[in-house]
């Protein structure tokens, strides 16, 4: 069962945007200038079409007063479109930078956390939450941000200039708030979790999309594609059922808003009404008062409106922070704390795995106990049939893993290499030189001359510029396998872990893979899981596993005198090849 990496609390969300804003922080001031500056220059129009429409009702016929105000209302609208571009402009900046700051934590945190936290989690969660949440952060900023910045100002400065006309038209205003008030409590109470459980569900798809794609050889081979579609299907319906509760939650609130905006406008021509009546107000100043209402709709209505916005992408930015919160409760981790960068010489530079007891479900374990040494410069091969725990323990020898009990010393760096490669979507040199960025091409065609193959630099037509991957030029499963082993030269690890890492040869290349593997553990500590015999034959010493236990430990000619059932495994695998 996959567990989720963790979600963080709205406090450590504010933290880490607030860490991630750009050193141009002092802007922020300055920034809230423009912006209420531009929130009181849309005030001026309906001030002064109100002060024109009482200067016609007392019956003046001025046109300069007329052409005056025209020109004071042209330029205050001018000049508030222009401070508002600056402003909402200046503002997404400063937030966009934020979450390319945020995103690139997240994804640097990911590469360095754990590789266990990633198995338990599943590749999808990590996949959705770099994907579908930053692009949901990122589609929300244009529309939150302008309405957080400009709208609260709006509000407060038209709320102003209502008081200004007479203070019964803001009172009237303040009345109807609670309204918009039940509006918002009422969403924020149900929202959250809806959104917090469509993201989730979005991982969940995104996990089941992964595994059969990764496996699609797999699934077509065993004619399992119904299965993982219907896994697929279900997942999706429900994304979809989310976003339909998510979607009445907002038809609902929306309902809220436009019943607030009418007993707004009523609430104000009623007391318009009143003033005028009894002579305490102008038909100016009630005109005023609405078109200063009516200015108010936008935005209110966007300041509400991106709450649902603003929810969705809280809840993104929880997954997002929760990753980098992840990283920083497991503290440094380019290197475990029982590494050491050192290799130095003598038994402390042996590979220990001691007391190693391991399961993936509870009462089910793998591993029972298993102890054994890696003597420094040796290679030791770890035999036995298929669920023996054979990658198992070499996943826990790597790192990759930790076990249930039990303790791992490494000597250092640990290389591991798995039958599962992957070729870069790039050219052959940045394939190469991600295990060393510092190497030049002397060095690179070194690396894979010494695993047999260069012969392919001269195969590409455009040698190490050559685009190989998705893309680019096919490579067979041996050369990418080489590849693979060539960067694992190149990174001269303290250490290196095989596991099985010849399988996806034919009977054609597997000696050529082989013969690769014994010149990249030659003269280093290794550690390989035998797909073929013939490897065990080569190595210093063989582990036979069995039910997840050492039954026999020795050389390959000690076990096969001894008769036991690595010999009898030998037998076994040269009458068959």
């Amino acid at each position: 069962m996959s567990v989720p990496l963790p979600l963080a609390p709205a406090g450590a969300v504010a933290r880490e945007m607030w860490r991630a804003f750009p050193r141009g922080w002092w802007r922020l001031p300055a920034l809230f200038v423009v912006v209420l500056a531009a929130a009181a220059a849309g005030v001026v129009g309906p001030l002064a079409l109100g002060a024109v429409v009482d200067a016609i009702g007392a019956g003046g016929d001025d046109p300069g007063l007329a052409w005056t105000l025209a020109a004071v209302m042209a330029g205050a609208v001018v000049l508030a479109s222009v401070l508002t571009a600056v402003g909402t402009v200046s503002a997404s900046r400063l937030f966009e930078h934020a979450l390319a700051s945020l995103r690139e934590r997240m994804v640097d945190t990911a590469l360095h956390l754990p590789p266990a936290h990633i198995e338990r989690a599943g590749t999808g969660d990590l996949v959705a939450r770099a994907g579908d949440d930053v692009a949901e952060v990122s589609g929300a900023i244009p529309q939150v941000v302008p309405a957080l910045v400009g709208s609260a100002f709006t509000i407060v400065v038209t709320l102003v200039g209502m008081a200004v006309i007479d203070p019964w038209y803001a009172v009237a205003l303040v009345v109807v708030t609670p309204l918009h008030v039940f509006a918002v409590r009422r969403y924020l109470r149900a929202a959250p979790a809806v959104y917090a459980a469509e993201r989730a569900a979005m991982s969940d798809r995104a996990q089941h999309l992964l595994d059969a794609l990764r496996g699609l050889e797999t699934v077509r081979a065993y004619r399992t594609e119904s299965a993982h579609l219907s896994r697929i299907a279900t997942a999706s319906w429900a994304v979809v059922r989310w976003s339909m509760r998510a979607r009445g939650i907002q038809n609902l609130f929306f309902a809220r808003l436009n019943a607030a905006e009418f007993l707004g406008m009523a609430g104000l021509l009623v007391v318009g009404f009143v003033l005028v009546a009894n002579g305490a107000g102008t038909i100016g100043g009630t005109t005023a008062a609405m078109l200063l209402f009516l200015r108010l709709f936008g935005p209110i209505n966007q300041l509400l409106f991106v709450v649902d916005d603003l929810q969705s992408a809280l809840a993104s930015l929880s997954r997002i922070v929760g990753v980098v919160r992840a990283g920083a409760q497991n503290g440094p981790v380019a290197r475990h704390d029982d590494e050491r960068p050192d290799r130095g010489t003598g038994a402390d530079d042996d590979l220990v795995l001691q007391g190693i007891t391991h399961a993936y479900e509870r009462n089910h374990p793998v591993l029972h106990d298993v102890s054994m040494r890696v003597a420094s410069g040796t290679t030791v091969a770890v035999v036995g049939a298929s669920g023996t725990g054979k990658s198992t323990l070499a996943a826990i020898a790597a790192g990759v893993h930790d076990p249930v009990a039990g303790r791992v010393r490494r000597p250092g760096r640990v290389a591991l290499v798995t039958q599962d490669v992957h070729v870069f979507d790039t050219d052959l040199r940045e394939n190469l030189t991600l295990a060393a960025r510092d190497a030049g091409d002397d060095d690179l065609v070194e690396a894979l001359r010494r695993v047999g193959a260069g012969g392919l630099v001269a195969r590409l037509a455009r040698g190490l510029d050559e685009p190989v991957g998705a893309s680019g030029t096919p490579l067979s499963p041996a050369e990418a396998q080489l590849i693979a082993l060539a960067r694992v030269s190149l990174s001269d690890p303290a250490v290196v872990v095989l596991d099985e890492a010849t399988a996806e040869a034919g009977s054609a290349e597997a000696g050529r893979l082989e013969d690769a593997a014994l010149a990249i553990v030659e003269g280093r500590t290794a550690l390989v899981v035998a797909h073929r015999l013939s490897q065990a034959a080569r190595a210093d010493r063989v582990v036979l596993l069995e039910a997840g236990r050492i039954r026999e430990e020795g050389t390959h000619d000690e076990l096969r005198e001894a008769g036991g059932p690595y010999a009898r495994l030998w037998e076994a695998w040269n009458r068959s090849s």
